[in-house]
């Protein structure tokens, strides 16, 4: 059945894309003539036994590693021939990360760390656009501690912020529940579900987690660096038997 966000343009799209390291003998193809789009508004998990080349992909769709054949268009401009000046700036001010390390600085506030973003694009940062996001991320009143302050579950909150700060047009997560305690978890996934709901994030999450995954709209499995698979907001249950048949 066609969702909602997948009658509008999409926000990330690959066509044929292809990885490889390595030349000849040694070449390893991690990521193997892949097709997908990923619809505004959505909220895509990536799954795969390890070395399927789900971080590959998202490393190829956010433009911090380059497709050695095919295309990759983000917001609607083509990168995959883009300058590093041109990648540096999407990286800035089109597109978020989130990872299973927050990659917070210590000596910095939560206010602070949140308003970096800003200040690598060039741009002084406003106090209420700061603020708004930490609001939104329940953190009104952490504004001003520092990551030592801070719980794991708060740590991410924060890099959540700092992700969205600039307003993205795509949110990239790569394992953001990884380093959290059950409790801590449930919360950040709480929260990217409402701003896929309520402010409209596309985001796109590779997890090993299905309970993680099944949080997504929908979730994809690679294998070998190949689309095999895609299931429609999917039970925890059903994303871990595919899973394990994968692994299998």
């Amino acid at each position: 059945m066609t969702t909602a966000s997948e009658t509008q343009p999409p926000v990330v799209q690959l066509t044929g894309a292809s990885r490889v390291y390595g030349t000849r003998a040694t070449a390893v193809r991690a990521l193997d003539d892949v097709d997908i789009a990923f619809p505004a508004g959505s909220w895509t998990a990536v799954m795969g036994p390890s070395g399927s080349g789900k971080s590959t992909l998202l490393h190829c769709a956010a433009g911090l590693e380059r497709v050695t054949a095919g295309s990759v268009a983000i917001a609607g401009r083509e990168i995959t021939n883009a300058s590093d000046a041109e990648l540096t700036e999407l990286r800035r001010t089109v597109v978020g990360f989130v990872f299973q390390t927050f990659n917070l600085i210590g000596s910095l506030t939560a206010e602070q760390n949140v308003a970096m973003p800003l200040r690598l694009a060039g741009r002084k940062p406003q106090r209420r656009e700061v603020h708004e996001v930490l609001d939104a991320v329940g953190l009104a009143d952490r504004r001003g501690h520092r990551p030592r302050e801070l719980s794991g579950g708060q740590q991410q909150r924060v890099a959540i912020a700092r992700a969205m700060v600039t307003k993205p047009a795509v949110l990239f997560a790569d394992e953001p529940t990884g380093a959290l305690d059950t409790k801590a978890a449930r919360d950040v996934l709480a929260l990217m579900r409402s701003m896929v709901d309520e402010r409209g994030q596309t985001t796109i999450m590779v997890t090993h987690d299905p309970s993680a995954a099944a949080s997504a709209d929908r979730v994809v499995f690679l294998s070998d660096g190949r689309l095999i698979d895609r299931l429609e907001r999917p039970s925890t249950r059903q994303v871990a038997q595919r899973l394990a048949q994968l692994e299998g």
